[in-house]
């Protein structure tokens, strides 16, 4: 299995266009942030974990050809917001795209895309397959997903293990029973949004606190926000084993 960052940045803070800091200004790459998303290439399956606004070109810049399925953490805009763009996918494939998300996050999504739920369907929408998930796993085309309940502030959302890899981001509450669910990986991707604390996304240090706590082989940081700072810096003060993610990233698991 593999996996992609697809972004690793945030809607949070000063909007980019307006913000003239050292990150928004920097020549560096790796601080150029599209949205949060990730893609994992397992042997069977090819799979999105959210579809934001920056999707289309995530999807170009990576030149992802199939997709079989998407799951969602949650149903805020920077989650959600591309999925227009499915329609690409449906044509290469002739078939909806499954999604897969709890009945809150469906019902968001519904209302978001009213016309491709509609009763007359206009030629050229696209076209999903809405599948409901809870607490429990699942399988995908043979691959098992396990659904991470974490909290974004009040609001309950998902993040998943596949295999050996983790994947959380918009969190800023972890219980116990699903830390349970995170013993084990080798693969840890958690958010931290910036060093300061924050009312709905975990800080640097307690995404550290996290990771000391898991211990995963290789951890990495997303859903950065500009307020964190510059990439180099800030990745050369983490432990040997975090990493800050950057937008492309390509991560091959081993066993």
């Amino acid at each position: 299995m593999k996996f992609t960052f697809l972004g690793t940045g945030t809607s949070q803070g000063v909007p980019v266009i307006a913000c003239e800091c050292a990150v928004c200004t920097s020549a560096d790459p790796k601080d150029n942030r599209l949205r949060t998303s990730l893609l994992v290439e397992t042997a069977l399956n090819t799979i999105v974990i959210d579809a934001g606004p920056d999707f289309r070109q995530q999807m170009l810049n990576e030149k992802v050809k199939k997709l079989d399925a998407i799951l969602l953490t949650h149903e805020h805009k920077d989650h959600i917001a591309g999925m227009d763009d499915l329609r690409a996918f449906n044509y290469k494939s002739q078939s909806a795209i499954d999604i897969y998300a709890e009945e809150r996050v469906q019902a968001a999504v519904r209302k978001e895309y009213a016309y491709v739920f509609s009763e007359y369907q206009y030629p050229g929408v696209p076209k999903m397959e809405l599948h409901t998930i809870d607490n429990y796993s699942f399988t995908i085309n043979g691959d098992t997903i396990i659904p991470l309940r974490v909290f974004h502030y009040r609001l309950p959302i998902f993040g998943f293990r596949i295999g050996d890899m983790a994947y959380i981001t918009d969190a800023n509450y972890i219980s116990e029973e699903t830390k349970e669910k995170l013993f084990g990986v080798k693969y840890l991707i958690v958010n931290a949004l910036r060093k300061e604390k924050h009312i709905s996304h975990f800080s640097l240090g307690e995404a550290l606190d996290l990771i000391r706590e898991i211990s995963p082989r290789k951890a990495y940081i997303t859903h950065i926000g500009h307020q964190m700072g510059k990439h180099a810096e800030v990745n050369s003060e983490l432990p040997v084993n975090v990493t800050l993610a950057w937008d492309g990233l390509k991560v091959t698991c081993e066993e």
